[in-house]
């Protein structure tokens, strides 16, 4: 039984290149997939569409994904939204401080189709 036909992604990371990588990879497996540019455009989009999941890119301009996390976080609305961070930030620091901020899972660029499918996975349950 496949646990995504209802699953819709949003993916906010402000490498056009790096979104259209994400997005064919979750695509491919059956996933419906909303872009976001930056971290405010992520905010709109959560607020006018249902979104199951966000994976988000940390350095950005204006918000980070930090930010961004925080401010879901704190928001009754969509503080049980599951976050997987992807960046190319990979010291311990950044995962330990990631965490903190309300990320379920961080993902270290550059990362397998398998690796995301699987951090997706774990929190689609």
């Amino acid at each position: 039984m496949s646990m995504t036909l209802f699953y819709k992604v949003l993916i906010v990371d402000d490498s056009l290149s790096e979104l259209e990588l994400m997005s064919y990879y979750l695509q491919d497996s059956g996933y419906k997939v909303i872009k976001a540019a930056n971290a405010k455009e992520a905010l709109n989009k959560i607020s006018s569409e249902k979104i199951d999941l966000i994976v988000t890119d940390v350095v950005m301009p204006g918000m980070s994904g930090f930010e961004l996390c925080r401010c879901l976080k704190k928001n009754p609305m969509t503080q049980k939204l599951p976050i997987v961070i992807c960046s190319s930030k990979n010291q311990e620091i950044d995962k330990l401080w990631a965490m903190r901020q309300g990320a379920d899972i961080y993902l270290t660029k550059p990362y397998t189709k398998e690796q995301l499918l699987l951090a997706i996975k774990s929190l689609a349950g």
